[in-house]
């Protein structure tokens, strides 16, 4: 298993990376178009488990995605940030504690298509923040993996209240403090050293212009977005009674499993940036 996990690990950096630095525009609308329908036929296969339909639904969304924002050009970028945040805020976060509509019914056919604009705008965000710069894009994916890292860590040593005991019973609430506390340290450290390969990432142009009280609050709450979104996927697999969103990256389950926590993280920090 651990094999496998490194394995897809490498295939997956030797094919972002050179895309992330080449600065060809073209071959990196191609690769999230891929992630972005992969991630979409998952979703829809969480709200419907079982259906042939899913792939077809998928395909529909993926080509009005690539169209839309590839071809056309959206109006707005910014109104795609609003929108998920919007969506975060009213529908997918209260959930965690209100619970998921039935399966099979209209509430849940809402709310796949609410989640499903909800990953409009995280890979609206992805293109805003690659076109300002691929070190800006990867500042703001940082941090997430930094509080995930964190919060493993700290909850494997000191965990013992659990933070969502009937959706992902391994998660604890010291482990998502000590998550935060990895981010605003190392966060901290980057705007501290001055480096100038550092100057254009998110946190060091969020104190530059915002003020430390400003860029540490900003993280607390990407970091609490973090966590809702993983949460919310957990509970769409738990709901559905799956592992893995699907099987596509061998050792380490599906898209939606590696982007569940960059969903709701990435449109607020673009909407932030568009401020700063």
């Amino acid at each position: 298993m651990l094999k496998t996990r490194v394995i897809t690990a490498v295939v997956l950096l030797a094919v972002l990376l050179p895309v992330l630095y080449l600065n060809n525009f073209t071959l990196f609308a191609v690769v999230a178009t891929v992630f972005f329908g992969a991630a979409i036929w998952e979703s829809f296969r969480l709200f419907n488990p079982g259906s042939a339909r899913a792939l077809v639904i998928a395909l529909f969304w993926t080509a009005a995605f690539a169209y839309g924002f590839f071809v056309a050009g959206p109006a707005s970028a910014v109104f795609w940030f609003a929108i998920s945040v919007l969506i975060w805020a009213v529908r997918c976060a209260p959930s965690l504690k209100f619970g998921l509509p039935p399966l099979a019914s209209g509430g849940n056919t809402l709310l796949s298509i609410t989640y499903a604009i909800a990953i409009v705008g995280c890979f609206a965000a992805i293109i805003a923040l690659f076109v300002h710069s691929p070190v800006y894009l990867l500042s703001v994916m940082a941090l997430v993996w930094i509080a995930d890292i964190g919060a493993y860590f700290a909850g494997k040593a000191f965990g013992k209240r659990k933070l969502a005991p009937s959706i992902s019973p391994g998660k604890s609430w010291e482990g998502a403090i000590g998550g935060a506390c990895a981010v605003l340290v190392l966060a901290s450290a980057s705007v501290l050293c001055r480096c100038e390969s550092l100057a254009d990432t998110f946190a060091v142009r969020a104190q530059a212009k915002l003020g430390w009280a400003a860029m540490l609050a900003i993280l607390v709450v990407i970091v609490a977005a973090s966590v809702v979104g993983d949460l919310f996927e957990s509970q769409l697999k738990r709901r559905a009674g799956v592992k893995d969103s699907s099987n596509l990256l061998p050792g380490h389950g599906g898209v939606l499993d590696r982007i569940d926590a960059l969903i709701p993280v990435l449109p607020l920090a673009a909407l932030i940036g568009a401020w700063l």
